[in-house]
């Protein structure tokens, strides 16, 4: 179960080792891009496919079977914990993930629950399981949760937003709820991921996609500790697993990101990549951070873009070819193959 992968690159690299070609994985690489993934997902709502293993390793592997990816990621969402913890969530057509009891009030945290991933996540774990089985150890399975900043935007606001105002705004207010909120949360995370790591999941990443919205200064206030805490406690009880951390128009945020203890730093498509591994340096491994954007444009888009990106990381230690952010929907599956296979040949 836990052999090493017959593709090893993506682990190699996330070691900071120099694999025989450069790994390539896309964030949202199984989704609705996916001809296979839409037929899948006009008969079920999304809760629905993600809380059936079966249909999660379906679509998990669909991407794998299509393109030569280094990783598989394990289809799941990262709100589904906050489900267990007492929030009513539901995905509306249009609007996407609501929850119908947002915290309103200081009073509101004290009411969560704390989770057991094991119990009351078994659904993904049990889909890394199946996951894992299914792959044969072609390609390593990576597993993830968001981060406490993202879930506490998403728990305070109820939905998305475009900045979480409203969030900052209670923040503020709230500081001394806000790090009870965060601890509670930062308490789930890591029960998740450390359930996901004993399923079988081989490398985990924690996306804070909200984080962009803070400045630096609150940022090391209001979210880093606690997602240093989550690395720091991965690191301590899984050591051999690799750590991976993303946040979205976060440029601003890689110092102080830099010095968690992760494996890997993810950068999105807004980032100097060279001047970032020039500035934080080795012995980190680096992932990114073509714009999702190129894979919509033309092949040419995606070959020039493919051969910048490779030529902005050439001074890492290491480098996981990715998007700056997920495949957007409209994405034409033939350019996700285009962008792969020019991945690997450039090497």
């Amino acid at each position: 179960m836990r052999d090493a992968p017959l593709n090893p690159a993506f682990l190699q690299a996330c070691r900071g080792e120099t694999p025989a070609h450069t790994p390539v994985w896309l964030m949202r690489q199984a989704g609705r891009y996916m001809a296979e993934y839409r037929a899948l997902r006009a008969k079920h709502s999304i809760l629905e496919m993600i809380k059936d293993p079966e249909k999660a390793t379906t679509v998990t592997l669909q991407p794998v079977n299509a393109f030569p990816v280094d990783a598989a990621i394990i289809f799941a969402d990262i709100l589904t914990l906050l489900e267990p913890m007492g929030l009513n969530l539901e995905f509306i057509s249009g609007k996407g993930p609501v929850f119908h009891n947002p915290i309103r009030d200081p009073a509101d945290i004290r009411a969560l629950k704390a989770i057991d991933a094991g119990r009351e996540l078994n659904f993904t774990l049990d889909a890394i399981r199946l996951s894992r089985e299914k792959l044969a150890n072609r390609i390593p399975l990576i597993g993830f949760s968001g981060a406490p900043y993202t879930l506490a935007c998403y728990a305070i606001e109820g939905a998305g937003s475009k900045d979480f105002d409203n969030v900052r705004a209670w923040m503020f207010a709230h500081p001394q709820a806000w790090a009870d909120l965060m601890d509670r949360l930062t308490d789930a995370v890591t029960d998740y991921l450390l359930a996901q790591i004993q399923a079988g999941a081989q490398a985990v990443q924690l996306f804070d996609s909200w984080a962009g919205s803070l400045s630096l200064a609150d940022y090391r206030r209001f979210a880093a500790p606690w997602s240093r805490r989550i690395f720091d406690t991965l690191a301590r009880e899984a050591p051999d697993v690799p750590r991976i951390h993303f946040s979205a128009n976060g440029g601003h945020l890689l110092e102080e990101i830099s010095t968690f203890p992760i494996s890997v730093l993810g950068l999105d498509w807004r980032v100097d990549a060279a001047a970032a591994v020039s500035k934080y340096g080795n012995p980190l491994a680096y992932q990114g951070n073509l714009d999702p954007a190129r894979l919509l444009a033309s092949d040419e888009a995606v070959r020039e873009g493919v051969a910048s990106v490779k030529a902005a990381f050439s001074g890492a230690q290491a480098h996981i070819f990715n998007l700056g952010h997920g495949v957007v929907k409209t994405t034409p599956p033939e350019r996700v193959k285009l962008l792969i296979d020019q991945v690997h040949a450039r090497d």
